[in-house]
């Protein structure tokens, strides 16, 4: 990263802090490529609280002057008029993903607003809040598809996909995570919705362990799959996510839906469109899903995936 660069940064933050937005965004996205010398930094508005993320550590000199810069906003008449409330600063690429709170209050929880729906996020003590800002498009599509529909929710973390389904109408949800903590935050978000939880099912357990289970709650009109890149001990994306499309016909209704996401740079859209094509033939590609725009990149592929497959 180069110092040279934090100008442009500044300058950026103050144009979109002079309207800031009105429910959670990103509001500097360095890691699409197409800012020189900020490809490791983002910026996300999370109503109120401000986090700057550094997903790699930078020279002393790069810090230094990022702080400076940063204060610097708070000063601003902008920065007063903006409603925020706290300056955040992640550096993700440190052990612990430590956070350092550079202005304003120390608040760890963080309710936020997306499309209508409220989520709760983590804000210091976890790499990652809660909430994929650049999956926005996907809940909302998945939340005008769900109407009546039963829903698989795969690697469901805290839930955002199956917060969708049920707000756009799914008669149930079933949720798969090893993370249980991360299903227990799902729940809270669901409340935070008034959601009705006998429409919901929270499943704490490894996938390739529970394939009978899942199956036995099926068949499923939608299965969203949205995995990590990577998960110690029991996902690789490359090696294991043919393992889940073969599946796929044995859980789907006739006319089922799978949303397939992928989130790793170095594999495309054809990882999945082939890879669908081989396991499970009778799906077809439909659409890729746009990214929302504050998330551009230099490289299409380079991005979020979500891709969208019809039984037919």
């Amino acid at each position: 990263m180069e110092t040279s660069a934090l100008t442009t940064l500044e300058q950026h933050l103050l144009d979109e802090l002079t309207s800031p937005p009105s429910e959670v965004r990103r509001l500097f996205h360095g890691r699409g490529r197409c800012w020189p010398g900020l490809e490791q930094l983002t910026v996300d508005w999370l109503t109120g609280q401000v986090l700057v993320s550094l997903f790699k550590e930078p020279s002393e000199a790069f810090l230094v002057e990022l702080h400076q810069r940063l204060n610097s906003i708070t000063t601003t008449d902008i920065w007063r008029q903006s409603g925020a409330q706290s300056l955040l600063l992640q550096h993700r690429d440190r052990q612990g993903s430590p956070m350092e709170l550079l202005w304003g209050e120390d608040r760890e929880y963080q309710n936020v607003v997306e499309n209508g729906l409220t989520f709760k996020l983590d804000l210091g003590r976890k790499q990652n809040n809660g909430l994929f800002l650049d999956m926005r498009y996907g809940r909302d599509w998945v939340m005008e598809h769900a109407q009546g529909k039963r829903v698989l929710n795969l690697f469901a973390y805290t839930c955002g996909f199956s917060v969708a389904a049920i707000e756009g109408g799914a008669e149930h949800v079933v949720n798969l995570d090893m993370a249980k903590a991360a299903l227990t935050r799902g729940r809270d978000n669901h409340h935070l919705n008034n959601h009705d939880l006998k429409k919901v099912s929270f499943l704490g357990h490894e996938l390739f362990k529970s394939w009978g289970k899942v199956r036995k709650l099926g068949p499923y009109d939608m299965i969203i799959i949205d995995p990590p890149s990577f998960q110690k001990g029991s996902f690789a994306l490359t090696k294991d996510y043919q393992r889940i499309l073969r599946r796929l016909p044995e859980l789907l209704t006739e006319n089922g839906q799978v949303v397939a996401c992928v989130n790793d740079p170095s594999v495309s859209s054809n990882f999945l469109i082939e890879g669908m094509a081989a396991e499970a033939p009778e799906l077809i590609f439909e659409q890729r899903l746009e990214n929302p725009p504050e998330f551009k990149d230099i490289d299409p592929e380079g991005g979020l995936k979500v891709l969208i497959f019809n039984r037919q």
